[in-house]
């Protein structure tokens, strides 16, 4: 619990400390294996599985769990409409997953009545597990409910200017009701390369037109292209990720890749290493 904390220590030394690195739930388990045992030993601090409808992010943990040992473990994100908390605690029981390690992402998915799915969603799994409890947080309303009710807080497409604005509303909604502002990372889409960064670019796209991520670009003020990370070689791939370092506790380096092989996604795990 302790790792899900804020870092208010911005030196340069702890924001190098504190990249998580991210993949699709729908990439073959194999991969992920492979993938989660080189992030562990590159020095990341967490490995994140996005839950997709054709993609089983617990299942996929499952997997990173048995390649690893000491990295955190995060789902990026459920979406509670499409499965309940008692399903996600059964679930976690039924694979095993190690709780010390799992970091449980959750999120209101689509449809009226999200701001009260998500409150009584994480109450109720409160009572259920252990692990730490994350909620996806794209809306201001969203992200002062996940300052009250939240372990940590994860933002997607985030600029670095709106991760302070989101900051904000978050530290607001926990000093409502007098607990410390919750842990805040971030979901920075990241490609290497020109056949990755066309791929990037198509998934820019992709969200834009997307209604609530369009409403979430109009309410930062950019573009989806300019909450996102890249470059043709490593040293500009980090230069690319620090201004979101400067501004998250943890910046989730989420690989964005033109073929779906272990070695694309090697290629942006490494040089997109905290260490």
């Amino acid at each position: 619990m302790d790792r899900m904390k804020p870092n208010p220590d911005k030196s340069a030394k702890s924001i190098q400390q504190r990249r998580g690195f991210g993949v699709e739930g729908a990439l073959d388990h194999g991969i992920v294996r492979e993938l989660a045992a080189a992030a562990e030993r590159a020095g990341y601090h967490t490995f994140w599985v996005n839950d997709e409808a054709h993609g089983d992010a617990l299942s996929a943990l499952r997997e990173a769990a048995m390649a690893t040992a000491t990295i955190r473990l995060g789902v990026g994100v459920i979406p509670l409409d499409r499965q309940g908390p008692e399903r996600i605690a059964s679930r976690i029981a039924e694979l095993a997953l190690p709780v010390d390690r799992l970091i449980l992402g959750v999120g209101s998915g689509v449809g009226a009545g999200g701001l009260e799915r998500v409150r009584s969603g994480v109450a109720a799994l409160r009572e259920m597990t252990v692990a730490p409890l994350v909620v996806a947080a794209i809306g201001p309303r969203m992200g002062q409910l996940a300052g009250e009710i939240a372990d940590g807080v994860l933002l997607d497409w985030p600029s670095p200017a709106y991760v302070e604005d989101a900051t904000e509303l978050v530290a607001r909604g926990a000093a409502g009701i007098g607990r410390p502002r919750p842990w805040i990372g971030g979901y920075v889409f990241t490609a290497l390369g020109k056949p990755g960064i066309a791929k990037l670019r198509t998934e820019a796209e992709h969200y834009a037109a997307i209604p609530s991520y369009a409403t979430h670009f109009t309410r930062m003020g950019v573009g989806p292209l300019e909450t996102v990370a890249f470059g043709n070689d490593a040293s500009t791939l980090q230069s690319s990720l620090t201004p979101f370092d400067a501004v998250l506790d943890e910046t989730v380096v989420r690989a964005v890749v033109a073929e779906q092989t272990a070695a694309a996604y090697l290629a942006v795990l490494f040089a997109a290493s905290p260490s």
